[in-house]
C-alpha cells in the first residue's frame, strides 16, 4: 500500500476525489436540484458524524431536529433566499433547543442544546451559502467555480507540502500543514480562480485574483479549526466514509467557511 508523506493512501484518495468530482460535475449538469439533493444528503452525512463525535466528550446533541432543519435550511436557502437561510437557521436552533429539554433537564441538557446549535451554525447555515450561489441566474456556474477553488486549495497545498514543505504552518494543531503548502495552494487557486472567472462568468481576471487569495486563506481557518476539534476528540478523522480522505466532513471543512465568503465576493463583484 502506497501511503505520501502527508499520510494518505493516495491512489485511493486521488481515486475517490475524481469521483466525487463527477458525481458533483453530474448534479450540476443539466438542472439544480439534483445538486440541491446531493448538498442535502452530504451535509446531513457530517452532521451524523459530528454528532457521534461528539458523544466523546459526552455530548449528546439531538441529531433528528438537525437533520430536519439541515433540509429544511438547504432547500429553504436555494428557493427562498437569504431571508429564508436566517429564518430556517432560528427554527432549527429552536427545534434542537426545545427538543433537547423535552428530553431532559438540567445543565446536560444545556450543554447539548448549545453543541447542537453550534453544529447547526457550522454545517447547515454555511452550507446555505452555497445554495445561494446557487439560487442566482448562473448558480451552476458559481458553485461549479466554488468547487474547483476548494479543489484547486487542496492539491495545490498537498503537492506542494508533500514536495517543499519544511516549515510547519500551525504545528500544534495541524503537524503536516507548511507554509509552502499554503503558498501552493494560493499559487494554483489564483490560476483555477482567474480562468474560471473570465471563462465561466465574463468578469475581470482581478476577481479571481482576490478568489485565489480569499479561498486559501479562509479553507485553511476551516481545516485548522475542524482539526481543533479533532484533536479535542482525540480523533484522526470524523468518519470513514471516503477512503483516503476520512469523513464527510473531512472533506467539506474547508468548504464551510469559504462558502460564504465566495457568495459575497461574487455577488458584490461578478
Amino acid at each position: 500500500m502506497r501511503t505520501a508523506r502527508a499520510g494518505r493512501n493516495l491512489p485511493v484518495a486521488i481515486a475517490v476525489g475524481l469521483g466525487l468530482l463527477v458525481v458533483v460535475a453530474a448534479s450540476l449538469a443539466f438542472r439544480p436540484e439534483p445538486f440541491v439533493a446531493l448538498a442535502v444528503l452530504a451535509v446531513g452525512a457530517a452532521v451524523w458524524e459530528l454528532g457521534k463525535a461528539l458523544q466523546r466528550r459526552d455530548l449528546h446533541v439531538p441529531v433528528l431536529p438537525l437533520l430536519v432543519g439541515t433540509a429544511g435550511i438547504l432547500v429553504s436557502s436555494y428557493y427562498s433566499g437569504p431571508e429564508a437561510l436566517l429564518v430556517s437557521f432560528m427554527l432549527t436552533v429552536a427545534g434542537v433547543v426545545v427538543w433537547r429539554v423535552i428530553d431532559g433537564s438540567g445543565t446536560a441538557a444545556v450543554r447539548d442544546a448549545a453543541a447542537g446549535t453550534f453544529a447547526a451554525a457550522y454545517l447547515p447555515f454555511m452550507a446555505g451559502f452555497v445554495m445561494l450561489l446557487l439560487a442566482q441566474d448562473d448558480g451552476r456556474v458559481r458553485v461549479l467555480l466554488f468547487i474547483l477553488l476548494a479543489v484547486a486549495n487542496d492539491v495545490g497545498g498537498y503537492v506542494a507540502g508533500v514536495l517543499f514543505g519544511r516549515h510547519p504552518l500551525a504545528p500544534s494543531v495541524s503537524p503536516k500543514k507548511s507554509w509552502e503548502g499554503l503558498a501552493g495552494s494560493f499559487v494554483l487557486a489564483t490560476a483555477v480562480g482567474v480562468v474560471g472567472v473570465v471563462i465561466g462568468l465574463g468578469a475581470s481576471p482581478l476577481l479571481g485574483v482576490a478568489l485565489g487569495v480569499l479561498t486559501p486563506l479562509t479553507a485553511t481557518v476551516g481545516d485548522l479549526a475542524e482539526s481543533m476539534i479533532k484533536r479535542d476528540l482525540e480523533l484522526k478523522d470524523m468518519g470513514s466514509l471516503l477512503p483516503g480522505h476520512g469523513g464527510i466532513l473531512d472533506r467539506l471543512d474547508s468548504m464551510l467557511l469559504t462558502a460564504p465568503f465566495v457568495y459575497v465576493l461574487l455577488t458584490v463583484a461578478a
